[in-house]
C-alpha cells in the first residue's frame, strides 16, 4: 500500500482522542473542531479497514483492534515527537494538553500557589491536574507525568530526582506544656504521635533520624492516622501530638505555635520525583512543567528559609 500522508496526521488524532480520553478535549488540545477529530478518526477508520472507537454518551473507549494498532503507532508517533522537539532545541513550544498526576503536597504548596504565571508564560498549554497519592498506571490512565514526593516505587516508570527538602520533628506549646519536651529522638516512643499512611505499603512511614555520624530509627506510636499532610498539620497546630511534617511545609513554626525538636537530629531529607512512562522525557510541555515544578520547589525553600 502506498504511503498515504492523511494517515499520518489521523494517528496524531488517534493519539490524541487516546491520552484526552474524550473527543471534545483532544479537539481543544489539537486546536480542531469536535466534528473535525470525528471526521479524522472516521477517515483513519476507513483507510485502515478496522473500527478504532467504541463511543458512548459517557465515554470512548479503544477497541480491540484499535488498542493493537494504538500500541503500534505510538511508538512511532513518540519518535517523531522526540525528533521535531531536539530540532527545535531550546525553542521548542509548550503547547496542547498536559495531563499531570501529582500527590497532595506538590498540588497544595508548588503548583495551586505558581500554575497561574506558569500558565501565563505558555499561552499554548492546557493542564489537566490531577492530584491522587499513588501512581498506579500513566500510560493507560493517560498522563504525560507524575510528580510526588518520596521514594520511588517500585514501577516500570521511569524516575528523575528534581529536589529535596529535609523533615521536621515538631509539637505546639501546648502539647509539650502538657506532655513535656523530649530531649532525645529515643523519647518520642513515649508522646503521641501523629502518623503518616504511606501511600504504597498503607502502613505508617518509620519515624528516622540523622545527624552527621548516626541514624536512628524509632518507634512512634499514636492513635491517629491520616494520609493527608494538612490533616497532620492541623491536628499537630491544634496541640493533639508530635508531627513529622516536611519543611517546605512550614514557612514559619512560631506563627502557629509550633517548636522544633531536636535540630542536631533534622538531616533526614524527603525526596521529589519526576515519573515518566518512558526513558523519552517528554516534548516542550512535559519539560516545562518539570522545569516549574523545581523552580517552584526552590523558591518556597527559600521562603522557608527566610
Amino acid at each position: 500500500m502506498a504511503f498515504d500522508g492523511r494517515i499520518l496526521n489521523g494517528i496524531g488524532v488517534l493519539v490524541a482522542v487516546v491520552e484526552t480520553k474524550s473527543f471534545g478535549r483532544a479537539a481543544t488540545a489539537l486546536g480542531l473542531t469536535q466534528s473535525g477529530v470525528s471526521r479524522a478518526i472516521a477517515r483513519l477508520e476507513e483507510r485502515v479497514g478496522v473500527r478504532l472507537f467504541q463511543r458512548s454518551a459517557r465515554a470512548v473507549k479503544l477497541t480491540e483492534e484499535g488498542q493493537r494498532f494504538y500500541e503500534a503507532v505510538a511508538p512511532l508517533m513518540e519518535g517523531i515527537e522526540e525528533a521535531a522537539s531536539d530540532a527545535a532545541g531550546a525553542g521548542s513550544k509548550a503547547k496542547g494538553l498536559l495531563r499531570v498526576s501529582v500527590d497532595a503536597i506538590v498540588a497544595r504548596l508548588l503548583v495551586g500557589p505558581h500554575i497561574g504565571a506558569f500558565l501565563a508564560e505558555h499561552q499554548a498549554l492546557y493542564v489537566d491536574l490531577v492530584v491522587r497519592d499513588r501512581l498506579d498506571d500513566l500510560i493507560s490512565d493517560g498522563f504525560d507525568c507524575a510528580v510526588r514526593f518520596g521514594q520511588p516505587e517500585p514501577s516500570s516508570l521511569v524516575a528523575r530526582k528534581i529536589s529535596e527538602t529535609r523533615v521536621v520533628t515538631c509539637a505546639s506549646r501546648a502539647y509539650l506544656a502538657k506532655r513535656g519536651r523530649p530531649k532525645h529522638p529515643r523519647e518520642i516512643e513515649h508522646h503521641e504521635c501523629i502518623l503518616f499512611r504511606g501511600p504504597r505499603t498503607g502502613r505508617p512511614y518509620e519515624w528516622i533520624f540523622e545527624n552527621k555520624n548516626e541514624t536512628l530509627e524509632v518507634k512512634a506510636r499514636g492513635r491517629l492516622i491520616v494520609n493527608d499532610s494538612a490533616t497532620a498539620f492541623a491536628a499537630c497546630i491544634a496541640g493533639h501530638g508530635i508531627a513529622q511534617p516536611l519543611e517546605i511545609d512550614l514557612r514559619a513554626l512560631g506563627e502557629h505555635g509550633l517548636v522544633a525538636l531536636f535540630p542536631a537530629w533534622s538531616d533526614e531529607r524527603f525526596p521529589l520525583y519526576v515519573y515518566f512512562p518512558t526513558r523519552r522525557h517528554g516534548p516542550a510541555k512535559v519539560r516545562a512543567f518539570v522545569d516549574f515544578v523545581a523552580a517552584a520547589c526552590g523558591d518556597v525553600r527559600k521562603e522557608v528559609n527566610g
